[in-house]
């Protein structure tokens, strides 16, 4: 990963921002969008990330397969619910850990789960196994991916941790930190992280 060393912002830039930053109680602002929801709680918002934790084993994977399968067909599937506006059905699905083999069995469940066919690649899904790539490689992968796929309104990935080398390290956290919230904001997306 590229980390960069700290830059002093110039003080006429300083201000800028800060000006912009300022909210009004008096003004309006755009709610985002709920489009993920579990029973009758929001879980995700468009231009927002959400994570989900847990021991291993603990059936992440297999509650993530249900919420994708949702956001494939708008309908519930077990307790998820997803509604995502039309011009943002295309979904990412990054798994950082798993083989191919593995990630392809999680792929064939999402299809099942959401009542479409096995025998062929759904077009609004794309899956990536990223096992075998470094953390770099990784970060370029999914951020090439989130720039270049239309209509994408949903981006899953499955083992955050795995784009960073340290996750220990207070700076490649906040590095990968801006990186989600980057993603989120300027593509309007929802992103939703495992954390092992």
């Amino acid at each position: 990963m590229e980390l960069r060393e700290r830059q002093d912002i110039c003080q006429d830039v300083a201000i800028s921002l800060w000006q912009k930053s300022i909210l009004s109680v008096e003004g309006e602002y755009e709610r985002q969008q709920e489009m993920l929801i579990v029973g009758d709680t929001c879980i995700g918002t468009l231009g927002n990330f959400s994570a989900s934790i847990g021991k291993a084993k603990s059936k992440k994977t297999f509650n993530l397969s249900a919420l994708v399968a949702s956001a494939l067909t708008d309908h519930p599937v077990l307790c998820y619910s997803a509604h995502f506006p039309e011009d943002k059905r295309n979904i990412l699905y990054v798994d950082t850990e798993q083989s191919t083999y593995h990630c392809q069995r999680v792929m064939k469940r999402i299809l099942r789960l959401a009542g479409l066919p096995e025998s062929h690649d759904e077009p609004r899904l794309q899956f990536l196994a990223l096992r075998k790539n470094t953390p770099e490689e990784r970060l370029a992968i999914v951020d090439t991916a989130i720039r270049h796929t239309d209509n994408l309104g949903l981006v899953i990935i499955d083992g955050v941790r795995d784009l960073i080398y340290d996750i220990n390290s207070p700076t490649e956290a906040i590095c990968i930190i801006s990186k989600l919230m980057q993603w989120t904001d300027e593509h309007q997306i929802h992103l939703h992280t495992v954390l092992h």
